[in-house]
């Protein structure tokens, strides 16, 4: 609007608005105040209405650049300014949320996530679209598994459940929903209650396209393995590994084989030659598509594999190489603790590795994440029965 009155900033600017502020305007990085906006108003002889639809319209450039580039957000800093500057458009904004929250994920920055995905919960209830107000619990339900909340994981995927019995839902929304709380009651150790639900699960996506009978399949294996049924869980696995063929989706055929490995991996008698094989496979596409969050569980799973295998010095440098492990779950950096715990007893340092493992235990339990803490509890008398 400046531009079409001819004039440049520093004419459209006045004592109490500044270039530099007039050019943060510009760029959508700050919203106007009351005062600035009648004082834009009467400079350039429109309505406040002409700042609506200019808003709108940077919020909706931004989405379309999102967009073209296959939902990839390269300039995160961009559309959360556009998304500050607007004026109201639901619909833009719940998209914007949604991308931004994706964007945070992948930086693993969850409390950031954690507030934008708060945000697309309720607008979703303002808009009452049914399958946004699904997909945007079951994202707050993942990220709160991640964060270690795993009460509030299963009260949120819960009302997601409860919402798909409203409509005529897509089955991938249903069958999302479900894998989610199945994963929670899991965690919590309401093993009779998760195992009827993957029955469930495994009913609804029989016929479901590839990716989400894979995911059922996987969620349900994870069900079986925690009830001591390795056999079935591995069967469940495997018939998971073979729907997903790496072109036709890389990453998830990446989690696949990581999560394979990782089951392999527990358990009193773990496989270690087919876990190095799971891992290998997957290490190829780390280099090629893999993000820092597949990096470091790929160095915490091969950790793991160093310690199965006897070889605890390996197993110390790779887990050390995973650093703090923030962009792992909270499930995953608590194993990957107790391995550390778990090492230190083996060289020797019988105290300070029991006293790791308890805290770790009582972390757990206080998440209510019931099944990872009696995990914790059943490693620390395996190695103080191995160290002696």
């Amino acid at each position: 609007m400046r531009l079409e009155k001819g004039l440049t900033q520093a004419a459209l600017a006045s004592d109490g608005l500044s270039t530099g502020y007039l050019s943060r305007l510009e760029s959508g990085d700050r919203p106007p105040t009351p005062r600035v906006l009648n004082y834009l108003v009467d400079r350039l002889g429109v309505s406040s209405s002409a700042f609506e639809k200019a808003s709108e319209s940077r919020l909706a450039e931004q989405l379309a650049t999102v967009v073209s580039a296959n939902g990839v957000v390269d300039d995160v800093e961009a559309l959360a300014g556009a998304l500050r500057a607007d004026t109201g458009n639901l619909t833009l904004r719940w998209q914007a949320l949604w991308l931004l929250a994706a964007a945070m994920n992948q930086r693993g920055e969850h409390e950031e996530q954690r507030e934008l995905l708060a945000e697309l919960v309720e607008l979703s209830d303002e808009l009452a679209v049914l399958e946004l107000r699904v997909r945007s619990r079951v994202e707050l339900a993942g990220l709160f598994r991640v964060l270690g909340r795993n009460d509030d994981a299963r009260t949120t995927a819960l009302a997601a459940v409860e919402l798909c019995q409203d409509g005529g839902l897509p089955v991938a929304d249903k069958a999302a929903a479900l894998m989610t709380l199945v994963a929670a009651e899991t965690e919590a150790g309401l093993i009779s209650e998760a195992r009827a639900r993957a029955d469930e699960l495994s009913a609804l996506t029989r016929d479901a396209p590839p990716e989400v009978r894979a995911k059922a399949l996987w969620t349900a294996a994870s069900v079986y393995k925690r009830q001591g049924d390795d056999g079935g869980a591995m069967k469940l696995m495997t018939e998971a590994l073979e729907r997903i063929d790496s072109n036709q989706d890389v990453i998830l055929w990446l989690r696949l084989r990581l999560a394979a490995a990782s089951m392999e991996l527990q358990g009193p008698d773990p496989e270690t030659e087919l876990a190095a094989r799971w891992l290998d496979e997957a290490a190829a596409a780390v280099v090629l598509v893999g993000s820092v969050q597949h990096d470091q569980e790929l160095r915490a799973l091969r950790a793991h594999l160093a310690f199965a295998a006897g070889s605890f010095d390996e197993a110390a440098e790779l887990a050390g190489s995973v650093g703090d492990g923030s962009h792992l779950a909270f499930r995953d950096r608590v194993r990957l603790d107790m391995l550390r715990g778990r090492i230190a007893i083996r060289r020797g340092d019988v105290e300070a590795g029991s006293r790791e493992l308890q805290e770790l235990a009582r972390q757990a339990q206080e998440s209510l994440n019931i099944d990872l803490a009696a995990e914790i509890w059943r490693a620390l008398a395996e190695s103080l029965t191995s160290d002696r």
